[in-house]
């Protein structure tokens, strides 16, 4: 594999508007962020990615975009953002931003053109049909639910839309179109942003010509999967957008990547793969039902194990995986991965440091580095994500009881990773002096940066500590590049692997509340890491405490 100057770092995820609000309109901003950047520095944080902060109606939280080139007013202006890159780039931090290209936004200004004139250049822009009375072009259902179909204004015609109704799939199949989303992503990287994170990407290529597939639920509509398992050929798209752009500039490139089959994975990120990375979703996605989140089934420590374990397996060697517990489009990890009633700071450091030392580049969404948890609902009127909104309806319509409903939704609501960052045990957790956009964790006077950054048993410390092992000159050549083997796969509630390269490290977690014992191979040379103070042993036996995890030089 060849070495690129982004396999070494350490990323970390923003969602702007929830990180830190510098003018008290409850809004988190740029200027927020920027007083921000030597707290991300002091943990050890290397790449930084933003979500969506282009000009948009926030219709679904800035992921559909009015105009590629502006900052929307909420977080800032232009002025802001370059200040950010170059305050970034004082301090060894590298910008990404969300490329999102498999649509924009109904107010974008093609849109609004596209629908004066339908058959004209613009119309061309999107998928558009003539409409039939009583009669849809195709039967797909969009990701928040209803016909991916909608009327276009003042027309005879519908567009597509996989997402929201406000997001117009973009076409292309027009070469005028992947023109202007290379011109944009140029113009980007001109202005010294490191890369970006590619956001749904897979949905660009449609399986043509369109028709309908067997209905999955009584709404006649079928999962827009159907569809994405038919459409092949997206490899041109992607090796097109790679060598125009990305390659150009030796810019890091991670993408949102579901479906991709074994055999794919090199043209997705080997060394001349379309993307730098992709995140590994195999333990987000694990125990989802075509029926919605209501049906999901609850991922144990076992199935934990077994998906990372899987998604290592499939890329082996052949390039980087970028590696999360969470991100802004779900729960927060600690409540999704640890079993109920035993979220504590000993199994949170687990969970962290067995994730952070798989291969692969470590992505933290912001305040997980704090062990934030989910938020508690009392009822549906408090959520504000439009997917919880819809799959609240699903499992009512399914016949769940609304408290019931509620609960099975509120285990996946994105709200969970949006509300706000909890900087301090003051007001509104210390985001902002106005009132939050969506109310802060009432849990925030006992989980807050400004109390773990003093406290050296803290979650943060424990992962300032993993950052620092990564970086250690004695380890990182193991730790970036070395084989990983698991070890006792099958030892229920037991997740352990090796990392082999320069050295040999053993990473071991009891993955449950009660001890257990392991016979280690050998004896040990030192302990890097442990979330416990001290180690119960008998020679070459280890009796781990209830989720207690090692790091130890063999």
């Amino acid at each position: 594999m060849e070495r690129k100057w982004w396999h070494d770092k350490v990323a970390y995820q923003i969602y702007p508007k929830s990180f830190y609000d510098s003018n008290g309109d409850g809004i988190g901003d740029i200027p927020g962020i920027i007083s921000k950047l030597d707290y991300l520095a002091d943990l050890g944080i290397d790449i930084l990615w933003l979500s969506p902060c282009y000009r948009s109606p926030l219709a679904d939280q800035g992921y559909d975009i009015s105009d590629y080139y502006d900052i929307d007013p909420r977080f800032g202006t232009m002025e802001d953002m370059e200040r950010l890159i170059a305050e970034a780039k004082k301090r060894g931090i590298c910008i990404l931003m969300d490329l999102v290209v498999n649509h924009c936004s109904d107010e974008h200004e093609w849109f609004k053109r596209a629908c004066e004139d339908p058959d004209g250049k613009y119309g061309k822009y999107f998928y558009l049909r003539d409409k039939k009375e009583g009669e849809l072009p195709t039967n797909w259902r969009s990701y928040f639910g209803g016909p991916v179909w909608d009327d276009l204004p003042d027309t005879d015609k519908q567009y597509l839309h996989v997402f929201h109704k406000k997001q117009p799939d973009l076409n292309w199949e027009n070469p005028e179109v992947r023109e202007e989303v290379y011109k944009n992503i140029n113009w980007w990287l001109d202005k010294g942003l490191g890369g970006f994170r590619i956001d749904a990407i897979i949905n660009i290529k449609k399986a043509l010509p369109m028709h309908d597939y067997e209905p999955d639920r009584e709404d006649g509509l079928c999962s827009i999967h159907a569809m994405l398992q038919e459409a092949e050929g997206i490899g041109a798209f992607l090796g097109e957008m790679r060598d125009r752009t990305f390659k150009k500039y030796d810019a890091f490139s991670v993408g949102e990547v579901f479906n991709e089959k074994p055999e794919e994975v090199p043209d997705f990120i080997g060394d001349n793969g379309y993307f730098s990375s992709m995140f590994d979703f195999n333990e987000a996605i694990f125990g989802r039902s075509g029926k919605g989140w209501y049906d999901a089934a609850p991922i144990t420590p076992d199935d934990y194990k077994k998906c990372c374990f899987a998604a290592q397996a499939k890329v082996k060697n052949v390039g980087f995986l970028s590696n999360i517990i969470e991100n802004h489009d779900g729960s927060r990890g600690v409540s999704y991965y640890i079993p109920e009633g035993d979220c504590c700071d000993e199994s949170k450091k687990m969970l962290a440091a067995l994730n952070f030392l798989l291969r692969g580049l470590p992505f933290i969404y912001q305040g997980q580095e704090l062990g934030m948890e989910n938020v508690p609902f009392a009822s549906i009127d408090e959520v504000d994500d439009i997917s919880t909104l819809d799959e609240y309806k699903v499992a009512l319509e399914a016949g769940l009881p609304p408290e019931e409903a509620l609960k099975a939704v509120s285990k996946f609501s994105r709200d969970n990773a949006r509300t706000p960052m909890q900087w301090t045990d003051g007001a509104n957790a210390g985001f902002t002096t106005g009132t939050p956009w969506l109310k802060a964790n009432p849990n925030y006077p006992s989980i807050n940066a400004a109390a773990q950054v003093q406290d050296a048993d803290s979650v943060y410390s424990f992962y300032k500590k993993l950052i620092a092992l990564r970086k250690d000159p004695v380890y990182k050549e193991t730790i970036v590049y070395g084989a990983l083997e698991p070890v006792w796969e099958e030892r229920h509630n037991l997740m352990a692997y090796y990392r082999k390269g320069e050295r040999t490290l053993l990473v071991v977690g009891n993955y449950q509340r009660e001890p257990q014992e392991i016979a280690l191979p050998a004896m040990y040379k030192s302990v890097l890491l442990n979330n416990y103070k001290d180690i119960a042993q008998d020679k070459g036996t280890i009796r781990l405490q209830g989720y207690q995890v090692l790091v130890l030089e063999m």
